[in-house]
């Protein structure tokens, strides 16, 4: 039934999108796309899967979890491709934390995914927290909707606060207190160490621009210009609004949003529809490698036990 409902929502979304912002035109765009523009977003986001798979295998190797480059690039492929195949989203995430449980346990391998993803979601919020604080405040920038500004600015000051938030809530009583202790000490021993804070910043803003440009260039390939403000500030809304998980791999709901921002740019609400399109469908291009190197790999993925587990 939950399958059922994503699915009606994404093509609901979209047929309504498509009677109310021009879907005609929308479709003639994407059939006079450039190519080399396209070409340029699928190497930009096969860069972010490798910068990815990296952030993991740096983050993982930090709670006992070990492996190697082309394992964590093999597996990352693979969580994609589930990711874009099955509803939900995440169970590729939660298959990367089962396949590779064997070193320190299922616990440790799901922090290190769950930890991985987070950083890249944190990189893209800070990327849009400062163009937003940019283009409201110097002239000429974007011309944010009254609408909108107030819950914006809410949502960067509550981001900004989340992690003093996280740190003060290990200090309630009971279950909760300890589990949020847990995982306070387990951000800590993946952030601490020489040079891990400067590797993991870089990895995550490297991954979150090639996600942003990706975008660009999809946009640029149906004929949408964005400025780099317009880039930072408006297609992180966009990449967010498919973190929503009510409908497949975020289907329609990120279209609306491309539809209903990039406006705010210049754009026609069919142009934001049409480079939302091209970028989802380079998207799914994007992953096929995994399929690949799922049958061409090596067989039983999940990572036994050390038999001398280093400290």
């Amino acid at each position: 039934m939950w399958t059922g409902f994503q699915v009606a929502v994404a093509l609901g979304c979209l047929g309504l999108l498509w009677r109310t912002v021009d879907g005609p035109a929308a479709v003639r765009s994407l059939a006079a796309a450039d190519p080399s523009w396209l070409a340029l977003a699928l190497a930009a986001l096969t860069l972010q899967t490798l910068l990815s798979a990296l952030r993991w295998q740096l983050t993982a190797a930090r709670l006992g979890v070990r492996f190697g480059t082309a394992h964590a690039i093999r597996d990352y492929y693979l969580g994609q491709v589930v990711n874009q195949t099955l509803p939900g989203g995440m169970i590729g995430d939660a298959g990367r934390a089962y396949r590779n449980r064997g070193q320190a346990g299922l616990l440790a391998s799901g922090q290190a995914v769950a930890f991985e993803r987070l950083a890249g979601q944190a990189a893209v919020f800070a990327i849009f927290a400062a163009a937003f604080v940019a283009t409201s405040l110097v002239p000429g920038g974007i011309d944010w909707p009254d609408a909108l500004r107030g819950p914006l600015a809410g949502f960067v000051i509550a981001g900004i606060a989340l992690p003093t938030g996280f740190r003060a809530a290990t200090n309630l009583p009971g279950v909760v207190g300890r589990s949020l202790t847990g995982l306070w000490r387990a951000l800590g021993t993946v952030l601490s160490g020489r040079g891990l804070l400067a590797a993991q910043a870089t990895l995550s803003l490297g991954t979150a621009v090639c996600n942003l440009a990706a975008f660009a260039f999809c946009a640029r390939a149906v004929g949408v210009d964005l400025t780099v403000a317009a880039v930072a500030a408006l297609v992180p809304l966009i990449l967010f609004a498919m973190v929503i998980p009510i409908s497949l791999s975020g289907w329609g709901l990120r279209e609306g949003a491309a539809a209903a921002l990039l406006p705010l740019a210049g754009a026609s609400a069919s142009g934001g529809l049409a480079s939302s399109i091209a970028f989802g469908l380079v998207f799914a291009v994007s992953v096929l490698p995994g399929l690949v190197l799922f049958w061409v790999g090596p067989r039983g993925a999940n990572i036994p036990a050390r038999a001398d587990p280093q400290p």
